[in-house]
Formats: C-alpha cells, sequence, structure tokens
C-alpha cells in the first residue's frame, strides 16, 4: 500500500466523523440559510475542529457565499472545500542548509517522539546525510535503549550517557561529535516529563542555551510531536511547549487510530505553526512530509 492509500485509509475515521455527515447536509439541504449554518457549525464541533476554528470556516463560508450570490446547498460544496484547503495551509516543507542542522524533537511521553525521531533519522540517511541522534531523554526509563534500537534500524550513530544524567550534557557531547564528524543533521530528543512543569521548561531552556553557545551557526528547527488521538489536547500541549520553545513545525502521529483528525485544522488556524510531518503507521517509512493537498484529498 503506497503512503497516499495509508492517508487515505488512516482518515477514514475522521472522514465519517467530519466528511461524511457534512456531505448529507448539503445534499439533502435546499438552500443555506441560518438551520444549515447551525447544522454546519455543530457538525464541525463534533468532529473535533474546536469552537474557534468551527466558527472561522462557517462565517467565512457565510461571507463568500454571500458576496458569491450563491444559495443552493449543492452548489455551496466546493467554497466549502476550499476553505478547508486554505485552513489547513500551503505545503511548507522542513527546509534544512548545506551546513549542520539541529532538529530539537519535543513533545508529551506516549505521543510517538522517540519513534518519530528514528523515521526522521531512517528518512535523512536514506538520502545520504551524515544524521547523529542525541538521547537527551535520561529520565524516562529505557527512553535511551528505546532509541538505541531506532538508531539502530535507521543506521545511524546516537550519542548516550546513563539513565539519569544531565540531558544538557548528552547534547554537548552530541554537539562535539557533530562538529568533529561534519555531520549533516543532529536530532536531540528530550523529555516529555520531569518532576513539574517548571523543571521541563528550565531544561529545554537548558539544552537551547548548549546548542547555542557549541553550535552557533547551525540551522535550528523544533519540532513538536502531537498524538492526534488526543485531539484539542494537541493544542494545549504546543502552547504550554512553545512558552519553552520556539516551535518551528508540527509532527502528527497516530492519525491512523482516531478520528480527531480535524484538530488539524485548528491547530493551523489557531496557531499559524505549520504541519511539517504525519505518521500513518508504525513502519520505518511511515513517517513522511505532511501535503496539505493530499491530506485534504484524502480527507473529501
Amino acid at each position: 500500500m503506497g503512503f497516499f492509500e495509508k492517508l487515505k485509509s488512516g482518515l477514514a475515521k475522521t472522514r465519517a466523523a467530519l466528511i461524511t455527515p457534512i456531505e448529507k447536509l448539503f445534499s439533502s439541504a435546499d438552500k443555506v440559510d441560518d438551520d444549515f449554518y447551525d447544522e454546519l457549525l455543530d457538525l464541525l464541533i463534533m468532529a473535533d475542529v474546536g469552537v474557534e476554528t468551527s466558527d472561522y470556516i462557517v462565517d467565512t463560508l457565510r461571507a463568500d457565499l454571500k458576496a458569491k450570490n450563491i444559495w443552493l446547498a449543492s452548489e455551496a460544496k466546493e467554497e466549502f472545500r476550499r476553505i478547508l484547503s486554505d485552513t489547513v495551509g500551503e505545503y511548507r516543507p522542513l527546509e534544512l542548509s548545506e551546513g549542520l542542522n539541529v532538529i530539537l524533537v519535543i513533545g508529551v511521553n506516549g505521543a510517538g517522539k522517540t519513534t518519530s525521531i528514528g523515521k526522521l533519522a531512517s528518512m535523512y540517511a536514506s538520502e545520504g546525510k551524515k544524521v547523529i541522534l542525541a538521547a537527551a531523554d535520561t529520565f524516562r526509563a529505557a527512553a535511551i535503549d528505546q532509541l538505541a534500537v531506532w538508531a539502530d534500524r535507521a543506521g545511524v550513530q546516537m550519542i548516550r550517557q546513563s539513565e539519569g544524567a544531565d540531558p544538557a550534557a548528552v547534547v554537548f557531547d552530541a554537539a562535539a561529535a557533530a562538529r568533529k564528524q561534519s555531520a549533516d543533521i543532529l536530532i536531540v530528543d528530550t523529555a516529555g516529563r520531569l518532576h513539574n512543569k517548571k523543571n521541563l521548561l528550565d531544561e529545554l531552556a537548558k539544552i537551547n542555551r548548549v546548542i547555542d553557545r557549541e553550535l552557533p551557526a547551525a540551522h535550528r528547527e523544533t519540532l513538536i510531536v502531537l498524538d492526534a488521538t488526543t485531539g484539542q489536547n494537541a493544542l494545549i500541549q504546543t502552547r504550554e511547549f512553545g512558552r519553552a520553545a520556539g516551535i518551528t513545525g508540527l509532527i502528527l502521529t497516530k492519525l491512523d487510530g482516531t478520528a480527531k483528525g480535524g484538530f488539524v485544522l485548528a491547530i493551523r488556524h489557531m496557531l499559524g505553526i505549520p504541519v511539517r510531518f504525519i505518521g500513518v503507521g508504525e513502519g520505518i517509512d511511515d513517517l513522511r512530509p505532511f501535503s496539505p493537498d493530499e491530506f485534504i484529498k484524502a480527507l473529501v
């Protein structure tokens, strides 16, 4: 099965929860009126698009249809699809520089952070890039060993210390290795939870200071991994982590196991952060750059 087929299959639950009821609304209603817009709003909210983003989509549709003098529900469908596509946004791939690139990966435990790092490493290594992993999630039991398994599968080097070690010290060692070996990409795994929120935010800040000092010329990206099954909670997580790190992109995982894919619209509308990668399976090749066109095509 190709990636698009996996994406389409993975979005089946979201499609059933979001698009199918909406399609029925457009086909059964004679005209677009207040009752039509109220029902459309309810359907969007129930599909985990979120209240504010659902309001935005419905208000935009109402204004556009009025401006174009469209009053039949059957004629409004394409306009609705266009608004969905515009809300997801344009394709914005992760652009790496010719020199060293540092990718800091953050997110709560259980979101698929470590496996996403392994898949990223495999993807870039297959393109001929020299990749090094930094096992800086030293607080979670077995996190280092889990990352080591993925490093071995991807055929890349991993820098590690013992469990409970200072994460910033691991990043320091990894930065030295990246310089010495002229690496193309250094991917840093970070803790998803420490003793309290302040500790976590302080630790991320400390890691960033080490990178600033040791690799000042490196191109930097900070990606947050979000579990699609958590829906609107992912929006809260992104805001919390965003206070400690300047997030430059999202990695969405587990879209194949949820009906909550509508939250992608909310994330893009509310936060404006681009989705960089999307995961629809457990295989090492099941993480790919996110294409809004493919996403909307697979959804609709």
